[in-house]
């Protein structure tokens, strides 16, 4: 199968990588636990794997940029895409602007639901309106020059703490969520009366990973992941947003908690390998990403195809799970910011399943379900990558920032908001949805091109 294709750009000499690093040892990594496994983990849903293969090597992740570009002299686009991605930037912001809640959040008032979470959590407007204070600040509006972005900050801070300190989600239910959000508004700040509240965050993250301190065991499948909130079992989507955070905060790939969910994320890929377990040995081997390998693995594309979630209505002894379009790219730059090379095979495998599967129209394997968070994690991931065109199977090169800029402006409405009709995921809900595509319109023009 036609690999993608890369073209390498001129990187200005402030995000230039240093040479490749040693992994920590394997023996602090996967160490034994000395406690009993946590109550809050089912023991009977937990499966036993072969213990991870971690890397004995690091090669260094891709840069943080935190600001999107200032002119199309920066980014590999035409000047009318730039512009194009700038005025719909524009618009969106002037939305969310006039959709602020009275206490200063996004979404106030609507509860969110994580997917094994009890009963909804009303810190879902916590995460949204940390998402929002990120595109707001990522295109350059500061909480001291805006008045919106500094209304909001001061309710996410509030909204977040309590007289213990941090504190994301006080019902537990999407505590994990709302902590890789803030986190992730905090970074694209950048301010220095935050460095001490994102330590905090970033902190709290690493403590709430499954791993040793809650007794689980290296080889179980929920070891290094991370779920909705304390209580839920660890998937793919949550993973990939810590380690968006912990990448975008600084925290370095030989980082212990980078390692642990390195371990989860390799495991989620529908790959045929050493230690897979019995659902990817069983299944296709494309290389893409399934939701989690937790408790015997689970796909929302095997439910879209009619096989049940967790593949239990497949005839016996052929139970496989479905890789989808927005985990693939998730796990893809999970792999890329946890420290492997562009040329490790798991990296390869999953490259191969994104060019098979290229497309900005719907979310591969799960049609218009997801559709906006499909499409920035694929601005980020392909971003994380390096690449200005990629090749799909067929052999056609496609300029994957004006497409995505295209197909987002296309489908903003007349109020400079986005929404999908498929509302699964709350991608009914406009702000949500909003944030989603500035978010990754303002990844596909993030400077990458040195500046003439």
């Amino acid at each position: 199968m036609p690999m993608p294709l890369i073209t390498v750009p001129l990187i200005a000499c402030m995000l230039c990588q240093s040479a490749p690093t040693s992994a920590p040892t394997g023996d602090a990594l996967l160490a034994q636990p000395t406690t009993p496994l946590d109550a809050r983990v089912d023991a009977k849903k937990v499966t036993s794997l072969a213990p991870p293969q971690l890397p004995r090597s690091l090669t260094p992740p891709p840069p943080v940029i935190r600001r999107i570009a200032d002119s199309a002299s920066q980014v590999p686009v035409d000047a009318a895409c730039f512009d194009q991605a700038r005025a719909a930037i524009k618009r969106g912001l002037d939305f969310l602007r006039k959709h602020q809640g009275p206490e200063g959040g996004w979404m106030e008032g609507v509860q969110g639901q994580g997917s094994e979470a009890a009963k909804p959590s009303k810190a879902a407007s916590s995460a949204v309106t940390a998402l929002v204070i990120r595109a707001f600040a990522q295109a350059g509006f500061g909480e001291d020059s805006d008045p919106a972005v500094g209304t909001g900050v001061r309710r996410l801070l509030a909204q977040t703490r309590d007289e213990r300190g941090f504190a994301p989600d006080p019902s537990g239910g999407m505590e994990t969520y709302v902590a890789s959000c803030t986190a992730l508004a905090l970074t694209a700040l950048d301010s220095p009366k935050h460095a001490e509240a994102l330590q905090e965050v970033l902190a709290w993250l690493k403590r709430v990973q499954w791993d040793q301190a809650e007794g689980v065991r290296p080889e179980q499948d929920w070891f290094g992941g991370v779920g909705y909130g304390s209580k839920g079992r660890p998937d793919l989507s949550n993973t990939q947003m810590m380690l968006d955070a912990l990448h975008d905060g600084r925290v370095k790939a030989d980082d212990a908690s980078v390692q642990r969910a390195l371990a989860f994320v390799q495991r989620c890929q529908n790959r045929k390998a050493d230690g897979a377990a019995a659902w990817a040995e069983a299944g296709s081997g494309d290389g893409g990403f399934v939701y989690t390998v937790a408790n015997g693995g689970e796909s929302f594309a095997s439910e879209v195809a009619g096989e049940g979630r967790y593949g239990e209505k497949m005839p016996p002894g052929t139970r496989a799970l479905r890789s989808y379009g927005s985990m693939t790219y998730a796990g893809y730059k999970s792999l890329l910011f946890a420290g492997l090379a562009k040329n490790d095979p798991r990296v390869l495998a999953a490259l191969e399943w994104i060019a098979s599967h290229y497309t900005m129209n719907e979310n591969p394997g799960l049609g218009q379900q997801g559709l906006f968070y499909y499409r920035l994690a694929m601005a980020r991931a392909l971003l994380a990558g390096g690449m200005d065109s990629i090749k799909d199977s067929a052999g056609t090169a496609h300029d994957w920032r004006c497409e995505l800029i295209n197909a987002l402006v296309a489908s903003q409405q007349a109020d400079g908001s986005w929404v999908n009709p498929q509302d699964r995921w709350m991608e009914g809900q406009p702000d949500l949805v909003t944030a989603y595509a500035l978010l990754a319109i303002e990844e596909a023009i993030k400077p990458t091109l040195q500046s003439q």
